[in-house]
């Protein structure tokens, strides 16, 4: 899946819910605290990381390229 950013940047958080993997800002600490997402490879629990252009999200099953 490709996502495009309007603005710099888009926090982990924000990803997470415009992709549709979670609903809400309260799921995503409490889903990041207990499951895997790999950014760019790596395991990250971070929900403000600031994700660019040319990052790879990897989250239950998807993956979510940055563009």
């Amino acid at each position: 899946m490709k996502f495009k950013v309007k603005d710099e940047y888009i926090t982990l958080q924000q990803i997470l819910k415009a992709c549709n993997i979670l609903d809400s800002g309260g799921q995503v600490k409490a889903y990041l605290a207990e499951n895997p997402v790999l950014v760019n490879g790596e395991s990250e629990n971070r929900r403000g990381k600031k994700l660019r252009p040319g990052d790879v999200v990897e989250a239950e099953g998807v993956r979510i390229e940055i563009e």
